[in-house]
């Protein structure tokens, strides 16, 4: 018997719906939904341990998945099976834990997992825009703690009109590409790209995609009514002792103030409040640290944040002792790196970039492989942060979620400023060397800089900014932070990175701590930031003004050429014969694709030397060359033969013809050394195919004036008797036979 189940509908308004369902599928799970939009399904199960772990963390695991039978493909590879998740699975499970984990009780620290995985995949329907619905949606069926239902929503603008859960065929006309997350109060994250757009714009875009929030989250209520809310489960709250607080607020507070208040460096700051730390703990027994050794470092940190954050808004005075709208200093160089095709290096205080650029054909485009999603991306960027930058040593295990999801931000930055003509594939990476806050947009600026360096003509520099805010509920005070420092970060209420050139947004990622922030307040912060953002550009530009306009010398220079269709084949030659000795010849790299709209042939042609370029280019037209009728060519003797002369056109190397003997002059040739010899260039003209050899004909003697009294000889009578019998009579020869 199929078991009963529960299903709330939500009506998109332009026709489209999502539906929430639940009952029917993994039951065991503390709860679970299928989430459907068109034939799109996703299912999400939440699960968590009754028994809390021995951390002071949330041990939260988001786990978001595609399945290739989703959309009735194989996943490539050896082993034809799901391994690790792409790139594009791991920034929709940073989109969705961004907004869950803050929702949790801060004390709750039990093992939790929120699976979602892709069962169905429809074209129109872009999945990662539902996710964070679905994940909220199996979390109010649950009686797992969590404070109230939030979703997410994709928004577009397509004509100025705003759209939310846009198809991909809408995305590519849209202007906006923005996922926002909320709460039916209070927008909690936004990430996103964008065509240049206004501060005031990308507020309107994120109030319209709010209200459609507002009514899936009242969609979630109404589905955990119909099937039963539970109630939320009893956990052991983490220990607390009011009175040890107060006492070490009391020790610590004005100390902590103090030496925020002196504006040091990131070391010195961090060592005096170790000191001060561990000058409250010597002030307690060893029995007392073995009891309550947790609760002072947890009640010393409390108070050190207050008393950072009381500093910046009662004095507008920050940890280094910038105010709340200065910048930290900056110096820039491009081509530090000798041997690649672009280099730059970008320090703002004790943050630092060191930009790489490569620049390669189209076959080193980025593949990208997902049931969702099949292409190639020309132009992308890494970004790595080793543990030496903020001075650890820890384990290195790959590439991390944070790597993952930083590099995107830049490459959404940085990407609409590529021009569309680019003939390269290019790869921009970023090494992290040091970092103190905003490393990301440390390397939208590096990126930048050796973008230019490596001479890719960017349509308009790119610059960015990390801006914090600190908010006081009680009185309503607060200070917004331009370019703060890692620990303004876990410190505020709110830590947002916003990129863009003079003319408008690129790219932004947003997170809010702080519930019910005005719009006002956010419209405050964008505008302080794009001040921040102007004055770092100026220090590009500074640096590097404009695009060099000649790639390096070391640089592979590229040409594309465009070829019939007909002529792929024969520019590959046999097996690939032609194209890897031209290869091999020229010292080059040539790609041939086809145009699957016009089937022309596309050819990439990458080499450092210009000449070997120029081979290969010579080549292809020689390749494709065809003489018209009527013309004259420049020919070189290649070959002499006793009936003529092998000659190669000088525009077309390889391709040959046959000069005849009768073709070299008006009068008789008896030798042809008496008129040209073997690498005489010379001039002939071409009359086509000779319907009576059926082989192409050139003439050197048509460009010759006629001699006096010449006589044409009479035409050859194919058909007459006298020819064939040789003017004998053999009527009494016997048969060959006899």
């Amino acid at each position: 018997m199929i078991p009963k189940t529960f299903k709330e509908v939500i009506d998109l308004g332009d026709g489209r719906e999502i539906s929430i369902e639940t009952g029917k599928l993994a039951k065991q799970a503390h709860g679970s939904v299928v989430v459907q939009s068109g034939k799109c399904m996703l299912l999400c199960t939440v699960v968590s341990n009754y028994d809390q772990a021995d951390v002071d963390f949330l041990p939260l695991t988001v786990d978001y998945r595609e399945k290739f039978a989703a959309a009735g493909r194989y996943p490539g590879g050896f082993f034809k099976r799901e391994a690790r998740p792409s790139d594009g699975e791991v920034l929709t499970m940073r989109l969705v834990d961004r907004v869950l984990r803050p929702l949790f009780p801060k004390d709750y620290h039990a093992e939790t997992q929120v699976m979602i995985q892709l069962m169905s995949h429809d074209p129109e329907v872009m999945p990662d825009a539902m996710a964070g619905l679905a994940a909220s949606a199996a979390l109010q069926l649950s009686d797992i703690p969590f404070e109230c239902a939030i979703s997410e929503v994709r928004v577009g603008r397509i004509d100025g009109n705003f759209i939310i859960n846009p198809t991909l065929a809408q995305l590519a006309e849209s202007d906006i590409d923005m996922v926002i997350g909320a709460s039916e109060d209070s927008v909690m994250m936004v990430e996103g790209e964008m065509d240049e757009i206004s501060e005031e714009e990308m507020v309107e875009a994120i109030k319209f995609a709010h209200e459609a929030i507002k009514v899936q989250c009242e969609a979630q209520r109404r589905l955990a009514e119909a099937f039963g809310k539970k109630e939320t489960r009893e956990y052991e709250p983490e220990a607390a002792d009011e009175e040890l607080a107060q006492k070490i607020y009391d020790m610590a507070y004005d100390k902590v103030y103090a030496v925020a208040k002196q504006g040091s460096s990131k070391k010195e700051r961090g060592k005096a409040f170790s000191e001060i730390k561990e000058e409250i703990k010597a002030s307690f027994s060893e029995e007392e640290l073995e009891t309550y050794g947790g609760l002072v470092s947890k009640y010393y940190h409390k108070a050190e944040k207050e008393a950072v954050r009381n500093l910046t808004l009662e004095e507008g005075l920050r940890l280094d002792g910038r105010k709340t709208d200065e910048i930290r200093p900056i110096w820039c160089e491009v081509d530090y790196l000798p041997s690649v095709h672009g280099s730059s290096v970008f320090t703002r205080g004790e943050t630092q970039a060191l930009a790489t650029v490569t620049l390669g054909t189209s076959r080193e485009a980025n593949q990208i492989d997902m049931p969702s999603f099949e292409g190639e991306e020309t132009f992308y960027l890494h970004y790595n942060f080793p543990p030496f930058s903020t001075g650890e040593a820890r384990p290195i295990r790959g590439t991390s979620r944070r790597e993952v999801g930083h590099g995107n931000l830049a490459q959404r930055a940085l990407k609409k400023m590529i021009p569309a003509d680019c003939p390269y594939t290019v790869r921009v990476v970023s090494e992290i060397l040091e970092s103190n806050g905003s490393s990301s947009m440390a390397t939208v600026c590096a990126g930048t800089m050796a973008l230019m360096d490596a001479g890719v003509q960017l349509k308009k520099p790119v610059s960015g900014i990390a801006m914090g805010l600190i908010t006081n509920t009680e009185n309503g005070k607060f200070a917004v932070l331009s370019d703060i420092l890692g620990d303004e970060d876990h410190l505020g209420d709110m830590d947002f990175k916003v990129t863009g050139t003079e003319d408008g947004i690129t790219a932004c990622q947003m997170d809010i701590k702080v519930k019910g922030l005005s719009y006002e307040i956010l419209v405050k912060a964008l505008m302080q930031a794009k001040d921040g953002r102007m004055h770092i550009l100026s220090k590009l530009t500074d640096t590097i003004a404009t695009p060099n306009t000649e790639v390096k010398s070391y640089a592979p220079k590229i040409v594309t050429k465009i070829i019939p269709g007909e002529y792929i084949g024969a520019v590959i030659g046999s097996g690939g014969k032609v194209i890897q000795e031209l290869q091999k010849e020229t010292n080059t790299t040539i790609v041939i694709n086809e145009d699957p709209v016009t089937e022309e042939g596309i050819v990439e042609i990458l080499g450092t030397d210009q000449a070997g370029i120029d081979a290969v280019i010579a080549k292809i037209d020689a390749v494709m060359f065809k003489p018209e009728v009527g013309s004259v060519y420049e020919v070189k003797v290649i070959k002499m033969l006793d009936f003529g002369a092998v000659v190669e056109y000088t525009d077309a190397p390889g391709n040959e013809v046959l000069l005849h003997v009768s073709e070299l002059a008006w009068e008789r040739t008896d030798n042809v050394t008496d008129v040209i010899n073997m690498g005489d260039v010379i001039d002939v003209k071409y009359f086509g195919v000779d319907p009576r050899t059926r082989k192409e004909k050139v003439s050197r003697k048509a460009l010759l004036p006629k001699p006096e009294g010449y006589k044409e000889r009479p035409p050859r009578n194919d058909k007459g008797g006298d020819r064939r019998n040789n003017n004998r009579d053999n009527r009494d020869r016997k048969p060959r036979r006899d």
